[in-house]
């Protein structure tokens, strides 16, 4: 598949079949996510596959505010990911307290769509939750209190039809002349 079409297909998916996805195709994510690029080559991240059906769905549950109705899909997922920011090198964290910029937040997120576009590449759907209880989530996960839980994704196979949208070319997004211009910034 070519990176425009994989790009297309990409999107975040809210409902999943309760096919299990095979352990060669996590594999696949990971070494993706692995060969990321991040600043001063930190790989600030470590990767936590869920898929056991009790943590799994204890872990959804941090998803889902008490009174919210967002993130409830989360649970139909045969496969959680947790991304725990860990600490990025002595030259990444100079480079980011001078700048005052949180490059491991960059990095992570660079990491993870990579991981999301390989999945893609397999058929496979998946959706960035940021919205979650980390206090919970890094318990049951025995994530150190030194470290932050900073993403949950989903992965599966996308429930039939969860698609149809995405690949019929009806992605909404802001119009080109709105998110970027040339030699200055100009507001949309």
């Amino acid at each position: 598949m070519n990176f425009e079409a994989l790009v297309q297909l990409r999107s975040s998916v809210r409902a999943y079949a309760d096919t299990p996805v095979p352990a060669e195709a996590i594999s696949q994510c990971l070494e993706a996510a692995r060969l990321a690029p991040s600043a001063c080559n930190a790989q600030p991240w470590h990767y936590i596959i869920v898929s056991d059906d009790d943590r799994r769905k204890e872990l959804a549950r941090t998803a889902v505010p008490p009174a919210g109705a967002i993130n409830r899909f989360v649970g139909q997922a045969p496969v959680i990911v947790a991304v725990v920011a860990e600490r990025p090198n002595i030259a990444s964290q100079i480079g980011a307290a001078l700048k005052n910029k949180p490059f491991y937040l960059i990095d992570i997120g660079i990491s993870a769509e990579h991981f999301c576009l390989q999945a893609a590449e397999l058929g496979l759907g998946t959706c960035m939750i940021g919205w979650f209880d980390e206090n919970k989530a890094r318990r049951l996960l025995s994530v150190p209190k030194s470290r932050r839980l900073t993403l949950l994704i989903t992965l599966g196979y996308p429930a039939a039809g969860s698609l149809e949208q995405v690949s019929s070319g009806s992605k909404r997004r802001k119009a080109l002349d709105a998110i970027a211009s040339a030699e200055v910034y100009r507001q949309p």
